[in-house]
């Protein structure tokens, strides 16, 4: 019941408003009697915690009772799941003589059968292949085989590996290994990282304190990497072998070998820093690296039509596609706890950074993950984002009557506060001005004027916090309306009855694809290549961009115009680690996609809520329905 239950829980703890029992049973594929069965089951395990509340709109998970139900959970020294053991084998196994465990004594030691500690070990054996390791049965007795890179890897994996597992808990962690202080550690890592130079990447810190604290757990057990183990860091990075070598003695009273350090330093280098302005952060970017870059960019430009030749850009791509091979062929992944945002967020990016990855992927022999895939999306949107700011500057007008200076005092101070946002056109300083007369987005005036249009922000002549916070907010909704227009006028250019289903073509995302494309083929879209190209594209990476909704393409631009096909599921169908109502095929034309693709994520975020698409699916029973739903969805977006 605990993992059935959790699943309802994480659905929870991802919605932003209420959640109704059919909505949840849905997503769970079990019945609303179910979920009241979950419900009533995860209030009784988390009691006396507040964990959920019921109300007529649905159900809310409190989110700090969460936490600490989370870490009440995690203290429970509790061995009833299969996870639960698998962890406690590896942790005795990488513990044990040479001579390993006796199977026997395992399972009365977990009160088990002998059958099931079987299956424990089965699942013990894939952790450790995928590690390097080999679990070793000799008759009756089991033990771990392998270098010790392998086993810490393996350590490390129970911690990193648990689905659903986002930023790494730091108490977690030194609970596990019996470590206290990584918290004050961390911070003075970070602040010499920062001093010598460097960039820190917050995202991959705490995985490596994880195998810090794994290196202090196998140093204390006299267990440490051989002389060699791991390759000496470059002459620039030497500051970091030093500032490890005095911070790990001070925190920890262990000291660590030199080949220790070394490995430490190699993931920090190749996990969380970038070079920064400073002397020591400047590196030497590998020559094949950058022209891999420059080449990819280049296609990127011709695939996509988004333009990222830039030099800077191009520099920490590169070092970054270096550190990227060195954790793949290490078989040492970093995951990255936004992975899923980014995902459902910004879908065009992430599909930018698929296209960048299945190249990598080709050229370097690796395996690209969905969380280094999101790295390689946050380098685009980093980049993206400082290209957009002032295409993105909302326009204003200051109107402040003159009375000495007041009106030039006011400018500065909305400029320093909402520079980046707001440009500033003009300064009114009369009062008898009509706000009409003004074509910029917004008039910030210091007059109480009549409701005679929209985008008047009365404010006081000495700006206070709660002017800024409201002219913030008049910012936004100027950006939601400039973008509702841009997707009503745009997007239902796209559709067509032909390529419309209110239900599903086929009864999983391989049929689906394929009956959607069959459509497409027919009304002279696409060829059957395209349709392969799609298939292709999904095995790589689940288009699930949201929890209900699927956007399954190919990756090319071959299409004879750029079109969606669109399939309704009344019943959630299963794709990837979701479970999606809506599926939009959408082929690609190379004179249609500079149009398109502006819009591509904001054709995800119509179909991000759930209630919403619930709505849709259940009253758009043909494409006339359909077409005026959706209308509706994005004026009400």
């Amino acid at each position: 019941m605990g993992d059935k239950y959790q699943r309802m829980l994480d659905l929870l703890l991802h919605a932003d408003d209420w959640v109704t029992a059919s909505e949840l049973a849905e997503q769970l594929g079990v019945t609303t009697r179910s979920v009241r069965s979950y419900v009533a089951a995860a209030k009784s395990a988390a009691h006396p915690l507040p964990l959920l509340t019921a109300s007529t709109a649905g159900y809310r998970i409190d989110r700090e009772a969460y936490a600490e139900f989370a870490a009440r959970s995690r203290q429970r020294d509790q061995l009833d799941t299969p996870q639960d053991r698998v962890h406690h084998l590896v942790r005795r196994l990488a513990e044990a003589p040479d001579d390993g465990l006796d199977v026997h004594g395992l399972a009365d030691s977990l009160f088990v059968s002998d059958s099931t500690l079987e299956a424990d070990l089965r699942r013990v054996k894939t952790l450790a292949d995928e590690s390097g390791a080999v679990l070793v049965r000799t008759g009756s007795r089991v033990r771990l085989s392998g270098t010790e890179s392998s086993t810490r890897r393996l350590l490390s994996r129970l911690l990193q590996g648990q689905p659903g597992r986002g930023v790494l808990d730091l108490e977690a962690i030194e609970a596990e290994f019996d470590v206290s202080g990584l918290g004050p550690f961390k911070t003075e890592l970070i602040q010499a990282l920062e001093t010598d130079g460097f960039f820190v990447n917050e995202y991959g810190t705490d995985a490596v304190l994880l195998h810090v604290a794994i290196a202090i757990d196998r140093a204390r057990s006299d267990q440490h990497l051989p002389e060699g183990a791991s390759a000496p860091p470059a002459a620039r990075h030497a500051p970091i072998v030093a500032t490890l070598a005095r911070l790990v003695p001070e925190h920890f009273g262990v000291a660590l070998t030199s080949t220790e350090l070394d490995y430490l330093t190699r993931l920090l280098t190749t996990r969380v820093i970038a070079p920064g302005a400073g002397a020591a952060g400047a590196a030497e970017v590998d020559s094949d690296d950058v022209e891999t870059v420059r080449r990819i960019v280049d296609l990127v430009a011709d695939e996509y039509l988004v333009d990222f030749r830039d030099e800077a850009f191009i520099t920490r791509l590169a070092i970054h596609l270096g550190n990227l091979v060195a954790r793949a062929r290490e078989n040492a992944h970093t995951r990255n706890p936004l992975t899923r945002s980014i995902k459902s967020s910004y879908p065009m990016i992430f599909d930018i950074a698929v296209f960048i990855a299945s190249i990598v992927q080709r050229e370097r022999g690796i395996t690209v993950d969905d969380d280094e895939i999101s790295y390689i999306a946050l380098h685009l949107g980093s980049h993206l984002e400082r290209a957009a700011r002032q295409e993105e500057l909302v326009t204003a007008t200051i109107v402040c009557p003159s009375y000495y200076d007041l009106h030039a005092i006011l400018r500065q101070r909305i400029e320093r506060e909402l520079g980046g946002d707001l440009q500033v056109e003009f300064v009114v300083t009369r009062t008898d001005v009509d706000p009409r007369e003004f074509s910029s987005d917004l008039i910030l005036s210091t007059l109480p004027f009549p409701a005679l249009r929209d985008g008047v922000v009365v404010v006081q002549p000495f700006l206070t916090d709660d002017d800024i916070a409201a002219i913030r907010q008049a910012v936004s909704r100027v950006r939601r309306q400039r973008r509702r227009a841009r997707i009503t006028e745009q997007l239902l250019d796209y559709f067509e009855p032909g390529l419309f289903f209110a239900d599903p073509p086929g009864d999983d995302s391989e049929s689906i694809i394929r009956g959607l494309g069959r459509a497409m083929v027919a009304a002279g879209v696409v060829d059957e290549a395209y349709v392969e190209g799609a298939v292709e594209r999904e095995r790589m990476s689940s288009t699930a961009f949201t929890d209900v909704l699927a956007v399954p393409h190919a990756m090319g631009l071959d299409a004879e115009r750029t079109a969606i096909a669109l399939a309704l599921c009344p019943t959630p169908v299963a794709w990837g680690d979701a479970r999606v109502q809506v599926v939009a095929l959408i082929a690609f034309s190379a004179s249609g996609r500079a149009r398109f693709q502006p819009l591509f994520d904001q054709f995800v975020d119509v179909f991000s809520s759930r209630r919403d698409v619930t709505e849709l699916v259940r009253d758009a029973r043909d494409f006339d329905a359909f077409i005026a739903q959706l209308a509706q969805l994005i004026e009400r977006g």
